[in-house]
C-alpha cells in the first residue's frame, strides 16, 4: 500500500482541524465541547464495541507487552538522565521537573493518533494488540512521573484520587467494559450494538481534528531546544528501541511489531502537558513537545511506515 494514501488522510483532517482554529472558525470554547464529544461519548463507544468483539487470543502477548513497555521505561529513564545532567544548567536535583521530561519523551498519543494510523494501515482487526498497550500506558506513566516526582517534594498527592481518576478514565473504562463483555460472552442486543456503531463513526475523525484544532492553541516557547530533544526521543529513539526489542528479543510476528512501532512512533500525547500543567514544571517544553512531535511526527511515521511494510 502506498505510504502517502495511508497517511494523507490523516494528516488533512489534522490539517483542517488546525486551519479552523487560526481562521477562529472554531474557538476554544466550539472545541472543548467537540473534545468532550469525542473524549467521553464516541471514541469510548468506538473502544467499547471493538474491545467486546475481538478475538482475545490476539490481544493478550506478555512478549509484545514487554517490547513495548521495556524501550517506554528505558526512555522514560533516559528523559530523566538528559534533564538531570544536560539541560539541567544549575546542576540542581528537581526530581518534579526530571520526571515530566521523562514523561514527554516517552508518553504517546496512542488514542489520537496510534490507532488511526494502526487502521490506515492494517485495519481495524489488528487493532486488538493496540488495546492491551493503551490499557497500562497513562496509568503507568503518570504514576511513574508522580512516583519520582514525590522523592523531592514533600507535598502531598493523593494515590486513592490518583488510582480513582484512572480507573474512571473514559478510554479505560470503555475497554474495560468491553474487556468484561468479550470475556463473559455476553451478547449485546442488535438495537444497542447499532447505536455504539453510530456513536463510533465519528471518533477517528473527530479525534484528528480535535488534535489539530488543539495545536492552534499551543505555542513553541524561544527556549525549543528541550522539546525538541524531548521530540526526538519519543518519535525515533523509542520506536527504534521498540523495532529492536521486538525484532531480535522476542522475535514478534511482523504485524504485531509494525502495531508496538506505530504506536511508540505516536507524538507526544497533550495528556502529558495536562500532567506539566499540575505539577508545574516544564510547562513550556511539554506544549512545545506536543506541536514540534507532532508536526514532524508526519515525517517519521512515513518513515517507520517505509520500513515496517
Amino acid at each position: 500500500m502506498h505510504i502517502v494514501s495511508i497517511i494523507f488522510p490523516l494528516i488533512f483532517i489534522v490539517a483542517l482541524g488546525y486551519g479552523c482554529c487560526r481562521l477562529s472558525f472554531f474557538n476554544k470554547q466550539h472545541i472543548t465541547g467537540l473534545s468532550k464529544f469525542t473524549f467521553y461519548i464516541s471514541l469510548p463507544a468506538f473502544l467499547l464495541l471493538n474491545m467486546s468483539q475481538i478475538d482475545l487470543k490476539q490481544s493478550i502477548s506478555l512478549s509484545a507487552f514487554l517490547s513495548f513497555y521495556i524501550p517506554v521505561l528505558c526512555i522514560f529513564g533516559l528523559g530523566i538522565l538528559v534533564d538531570r545532567f544536560y539541560l539541567n544548567k544549575n546542576n540542581s536535583k528537581n526530581y518534579q521537573k526530571h520526571g515530566v521530561f521523562g514523561l514527554a519523551a516517552s508518553y504517546s498519543n496512542m488514542v489520537l493518533v496510534g490507532i488511526p494510523i494502526i487502521i490506515a494501515s492494517l485495519g481495524k482487526e489488528k487493532i486488538a494488540i493496540a488495546f492491551m498497550i493503551i490499557t497500562f500506558h497513562s496509568t503507568l506513566l503518570f504514576a511513574l512521573t508522580y512516583l519520582i516526582g514525590a522523592k523531592g517534594n514533600s507535598s502531598s498527592f493523593s494515590w486513592s484520587q490518583f488510582g480513582k481518576s484512572m480507573v474512571l478514565n473514559p478510554i479505560v473504562l470503555s475497554i474495560g467494559c468491553g474487556l468484561i463483555i468479550n470475556v463473559s460472552g455476553i451478547v449485546l442486543f442488535k438495537n444497542l450494538t447499532d447505536s455504539l456503531a453510530l456513536l463510533a463513526t465519528p471518533a477517528i475523525a473527530c479525534a484528528l481534528f480535535v488534535l489539530g484544532a488543539n495545536l492552534a492553541f499551543y505555542k513553541i516557547a524561544a527556549n525549543w531546544q528541550p522539546a525538541l530533544i524531548a521530540s526526538i526521543l519519543k518519535i525515533m529513539i523509542l520506536p527504534a528501541g521498540v523495532l529492536f526489542i521486538g525484532s531480535y528479543i522476542f522475535k514478534l510476528d511482523p504485524q504485531i511489531l509494525t502495531v508496538l512501532v506505530l504506536l511508540s512512533a505516536s507524538p507526544v500525547g497533550v495528556n502529558a502537558y495536562l500532567i506539566a500543567s499540575q505539577i508545574k514544571q516544564h510547562e513550556a517544553t511539554l506544549a512545545g513537545a506536543v506541536v514540534l512531535s507532532t508536526i514532524l511526527s508526519v515525517v517519521s511515521l512515513t518513515f517507520w511506515l517505509a520500513v515496517l511494510l
